[in-house]
């Protein structure tokens, strides 16, 4: 009998995404990430706008866009890319960035929702911790509550901000705060 084994994916099969997609590697796998739409791709980009505004007042980590990897190693998850991030680390690379990022955002995008999407999302949130993340943003423009702000510290209890309210990231991005208005301009 003869057992074809499938060989797990590396960090070099990232690099050679066709048409350098958006990746991750997820339990030996490269799980492609579809395009978003217009409504979770600026919600993201107003995100990396503001973060770049704090960066520049007040350092201590850079603001990341959307499509950067991280590679971390973790026994199910081999690399993040998430929608928007603060990282405390050498950004001077032209390749994949080492390590978790201190603060991570992820927007839900149109097949988010519903049982299935809650549990890998719920999933991605604890790989997030695993490997180092300090606060993780769930970001529903569809929702009343907007942004869910969870914590290492505290994975099973949110902050739930709403429009209206100041979100924040702490303790991952010290005295940094974003309206929630913002994420719909």
């Amino acid at each position: 009998m003869i057992t074809k084994t499938r060989a797990e994916a590396t960090i070099e099969d990232l690099y050679r995404v066709p048409e350098h997609g958006k990746a991750e590697i997820v339990d030996g796998k490269l799980v492609r990430i579809s395009p978003t739409g217009g409504k979770p791709g600026r919600a993201a980009l107003k995100i990396v706008m503001s973060l770049m505004q704090h960066e520049d007042e007040h350092n201590g980590g850079y603001a990341i866009g959307d499509n950067v990897g991280f590679i971390v190693d973790l026994p199910n998850r081999k690399s993040f890319s998430p929608d928007a991030a603060w990282y405390v680390g050498d950004v001077d690379t032209m390749e994949f960035l080492q390590g978790a990022p201190t603060f991570a955002v992820e927007v839900r995008s149109e097949g988010d929702y519903g049982q299935r999407a809650e549990r890998a999302i719920a999933r991605k949130i604890d790989d997030y911790f695993a490997a180092g993340t300090l606060v993780v943003w769930d970001v529903d423009l569809l929702g009343e509550d907007v942004v869910k702000v969870y914590r290492a510290s505290g994975p099973e209890q949110p902050t739930i901000y709403q429009r209206g309210d100041l979100a924040e990231a702490e303790p991952a991005v010290p005295g940094w705060r974003m309206p929630v208005d913002d994420l719909f301009r």
